[in-house]
């Protein structure tokens, strides 16, 4: 069963965070809702237990437009000073388990953000599920010019048929980025990570391999010691 805790975040008051850590965990990720659902959506509630299961522990937290119920997310300053202070409640919960950060689309976003601020030297690595490159139909890879001043690797965790970062363009950003940067591609998969019955899986298969390929991830990067 989750815990749930309450983050203090600088000109954001407080918000929600559950911390869901299984028994042999092997790390603990900072999780990051998206812009239009926050960490009570299925998406995320269905991600977390799977990464429990495969021994990857979570922090699932609220920004502060979505704990406080408004619809426009709030200024990037207090997204990323909420993922910093998410990150550092994470590290106090769980001061034995190597940490790692991330989120679905925009909280990934963010997530990348602090870090290329200087705001995450606790974090050995981010994980995007979803990376938004751009919104639909708009082109551009201006979103992703702060990953150049990330210095931790990077998972990418993109569908074939996601209109926020067309496989094209995501993989010119990864090549860029060089070894921090790893690619897994989730064919049909769409930025929610629905799968059409015609590629022959179901959209909860695909979520497991989200955290299987996570937890992969994650255990190379604390067995080499990064």
């Amino acid at each position: 069963m989750a815990k749930e805790l309450r983050i203090a975040v600088p000109n954001g008051g407080e918000v929600s965070a559950l911390l869901l850590r299984p028994a042999k965990a092997h790390c603990l990720l900072a999780l990051a809702h998206g812009a239009g659902a926050g960490m009570h959506h299925a998406f995320l509630e269905e991600l977390a237990a799977a990464l429990a299961q495969a021994g990857v522990a979570t922090l699932r937290y609220q920004f502060p437009y979505m704990e406080q119920r408004r619809k426009a997310p709030d200024k990037p300053a207090v997204l990323t000073a909420t993922v910093q202070a998410a990150v550092h409640a994470a590290a106090e919960a769980a001061p034995g388990l190597p940490l790692f950060a991330g989120g679905k689309s925009m909280g990934g976003r963010m997530t990348s953000q602090a870090a290329a601020l200087g705001l995450l030297p606790e974090v050995r690595g981010i994980v995007f599920f979803g990376f938004p490159l751009h919104p639909p139909n708009q082109p551009g890879t201006k979103r992703a010019d702060h990953l150049a001043q990330v210095s931790v690797p990077m998972l990418f965790l993109q569908g074939t048929r996601d209109a926020f970062a067309p496989l094209p363009s995501i993989r010119a950003v990864c090549k860029k980025l060089g070894r921090r940067a790893t690619l897994l591609v989730f064919e049909g998969a769409d930025h929610s990570f629905h799968v059409p019955k015609s590629s022959g899986k179901t959209d909860a298969q695909v979520l497991l391999e989200l955290a299987q390929a996570t937890a992969a991830w994650t255990k190379q990067l604390v067995v080499a010691g990064l």
